[in-house]
């Protein structure tokens, strides 16, 4: 989490608050080996970094405090592929049903031929 410098925006004072990540890579290489290995000359390197910032949010000061108002749009963003990722799993690899939505289940069946 990050957060900003406090603003004042017409009469409220705010500060933002964004979720940031980042990541750095690289990479090395080699000749061939002689024995069993194709022979030949070898090179090789690489890196690279990047990061994100999303803005989720801000802390508004009012007449209770602080409240926190969330940036829906960028909440919804962020929350997608996390949903989607939890819907999917279960296509994948089906879970048995939980005690709970059995005795359900079995209530509502009862009931119904009741």
């Amino acid at each position: 989490m990050a957060y900003g410098e406090k603003t004042t925006l017409g009469a409220e004072e705010l500060v933002p608050v964004a979720l940031v990540g980042f990541g750095f890579g690289g990479g090395e290489g080699s000749g061939p080996k002689h024995d069993g290995a194709a022979t030949g000359v070898g090179q090789g390197s690489g890196g690279g970094g990047g990061g994100y910032a999303v803005p989720i949010g801000a802390y508004v000061g009012g007449p209770h405090g602080l409240t926190f108002r969330p940036n829906v749009v960028a909440l919804l963003v962020v929350a997608t592929p996390l949903v989607s990722h939890w819907a999917g799993a279960g296509a994948d690899h089906p879970r048995p049903p939980s005690p709970r939505f059995e005795l359900t289940a079995r209530l509502l069946l009862k009931a119904d031929r009741s």
